[in-house]
């Protein structure tokens, strides 16, 4: 089973038993809501990615891509040299480098907003810099008909997922609301276990892991 959006749309509204206008209306922003929760919730090497830039000299900001989630390294090359930056918060690189106008090699970063990173010390020169990051894919509801990762290989935790918001939404019956999220935590605890375990494994390297007997 998986699910495009139109296919996911109209599931809600059959467990839901609701059509009315508002709640349809806002199906999409349920389904959002349960992508989010999924993608802060689980690692997936499916869901990174790496992208190169270039630092301004004498700029302390370094733009953030508008789909970013959170980082795994940052790095410039300097001299010929991959050298990879300390992620900091704010406050520390504010301290350490109180005056902007200090240039030097940078050493630090951080999240400023969710437009940009501070650089630590203000960089003086155009250093070339790769990211590697945790980002957020398109959305299922992106398109009339659009298909995802999650709705296809995920379909009872995007599905499960987004039940739980219409049942907040509706303000419905709290046992049923239980067995929602009951269900959505099943569905995140088996795709944990295949971002965590299954998706990591060389298996011609570790062989194949089996549970032992009970």
């Amino acid at each position: 089973m998986s699910y495009t959006n139109t296919t996911l749309t109209q599931a809600i509204k059959d467990y839901t038993e609701n059509d009315e206008t508002t709640f349809v209306s806002n199906i999409p922003n349920f389904i959002k809501n349960a992508e989010e929760r999924i993608f802060k919730l689980i690692d997936l090497s499916l869901f990174r990615k790496n992208v190169t830039g270039t630092m301004t000299s004498g700029n302390k900001f370094l733009a953030a891509p508008t789909d970013y989630l959170s980082a795994f390294s940052l790095s410039i090359t300097n001299n010929s040299n991959t050298e990879f930056l300390l992620f900091k918060d704010v406050t520390f690189i504010q301290e350490y480098n109180p005056n902007p106008s200090t240039t030097g090699v940078p050493r630090y970063y951080a999240l400023y907003d969710v437009d940009n990173f501070i650089i630590s010390p203000t960089p003086n020169s155009s250093y070339s810099v790769e990211l590697h990051y945790y980002y957020r894919p398109v959305s299922i509801t992106a398109s009339g008909d659009g298909t995802s990762w999650l709705g296809t290989n995920a379909p009872n935790a995007i599905l499960y997922g987004a039940l739980t918001e219409a049942y907040i939404f509706m303000k419905g019956e709290p046992d049923v609301m239980q067995m929602y999220q009951t269900k959505f935590d099943d569905a995140l605890a088996l795709l944990k276990n295949y971002g965590e375990a299954k998706e990591t494994i060389d298996y011609t390297r570790e062989g194949d892991k089996r549970a032992p007997r009970i």
